[in-house]
């Protein structure tokens, strides 16, 4: 009999009366948001993965000419190239449109595993629209608004389990635009995050970045990863959040 025991997935079955062990690699990707540097700051999260048994793979890419259609069919190159059995996604902001649009064209670039999204407005993004409106910070946006920031972005239709995380701590530079609707991380709302067909969705007490800085957070997408539930004693219901 198989017998589940941790991040690696460690198994144990019975052949001819002995007892063997053999360890299952889980991989996560992790995808970083619209003016990241190269990933930066995703690190800590990715520390705090790898400490709780993951090997971790950081795609990085760059929003200027290309649409988030592009950039998903570069990120299946990307993972192709990963070989474990089993193979998370973890998405911060519009990495989480990105990723919505390689489901989209690339139903099955993930065998097994499962995905959480961090702060994504796959709703659309109030700050989106209203810097875009903004001709000096137009150019800042590239084509992330194609299918993407402004709304129009693919529906979620895969069997893969799926997690929200959304923050309610109004902190962030979406803040220079008007912010979005409270409550929100102070770029994006609440609102804008939910998915229609996840799996499970919560709201944290932190900002559009300082999830990336949160312990609980990383312990939140460590459970998800392993169970497919968040864990609600320590957070607040998605339909429960009260303006912060």
């Amino acid at each position: 009999m198989l017998k589940k025991h941790g991040p690696k997935a460690l198994y144990s079955y019975e052949v001819s009366g002995l007892n063997q062990i053999f360890a299952m690699r889980e991989a996560v990707v992790l995808v970083h948001g619209l003016w990241s540097v190269a990933g930066v700051d995703l690190l800590r999260l990715r520390n705090r993965l790898k400490s709780a048994g993951y090997e971790c793979h950081s795609f990085n890419y760059h929003v200027w000419g290309k649409p988030p259609a592009d950039i998903a069919v570069k990120l299946n190159e990307f993972i192709q190239k990963i070989d474990a059995p089993v193979i998370h996604i973890v998405s911060h902001s519009f990495g989480g449109i990105v990723t919505l649009h390689l489901f989209d064209q690339f139903p099955f670039v993930i065998p097994q595993g499962r995905v959480v999204l961090l702060a994504s407005p796959v709703n659309g993004s109030a700050v989106g629209r209203r810097l875009n409106a903004i001709p000096m910070a137009r150019w800042m946006l590239g084509q992330s608004h194609v299918k993407g920031l402004f709304g129009d972005v693919p529906a979620w239709n895969s069997w893969h389990d799926i997690g929200v995380i959304a923050g309610n701590i109004p902190i962030g530079l979406g803040l220079i635009a008007g912010g979005p609707e409270l409550p929100h991380d102070g770029t994006v709302s609440v609102e804008e995050t939910q998915l229609k067909g996840a799996t499970d969705a919560i709201v944290m007490p932190v900002s559009h970045l300082g999830m990336l800085m949160s312990s609980q957070v990383a312990k939140q997408v460590t459970i998800f990863l392993r169970t497919g539930k968040f864990d609600r004693e320590t957070t607040t219901p998605l339909l429960d959040a009260e303006p912060a």
